[in-house]
């Protein structure tokens, strides 16, 4: 289960942001201070975690180094990990875009670089 965590405006009153669970149904970060910050969070979980608990070894791989990629309709970025989805089977990268938000991507939608800008 991919996007059991989402990125939500802080309920409490202040300008900050927080990762939900949508597993448990409750906050599992806040107080981050923006919306960059929130998606790192909640995609490292994502990473971590499925919706029965924590994910197995073999559904994760983290790149050693981030490759650069061009993804099919939003443009470049970097990936810097893989996850499969334990219900269907299908991997995700973790996509970090030139603004630096990250967010999930279905592997099929992410192609290396030919020449990548340094």
């Amino acid at each position: 289960m991919l996007g059991r965590f989402t990125v939500r405006p802080a309920d409490d009153g202040s300008e900050g942001f927080g990762v939900w669970d949508g597993a448990v149904n409750g906050w599992r970060a806040s107080g981050l201070p923006d919306k960059f910050a929130a998606a790192e969070a909640a995609v490292e979980l994502e990473l971590q975690y499925d919706a029965h608990g924590p994910r197995p070894a073999g559904a994760v791989r983290l790149l050693p180094t981030p490759q650069p990629v061009r993804r099919a309709t939003w443009g470049e970025g970097h990936i810097e990990a893989w996850v499969r989805d334990t219900g269907t089977g299908a991997w995700y990268a973790k996509f970090r875009d030139p603004t630096g938000l990250v967010s999930l991507v279905l592997g099929n939608d992410v192609r290396p670089l030919k020449n990548p800008k340094r």
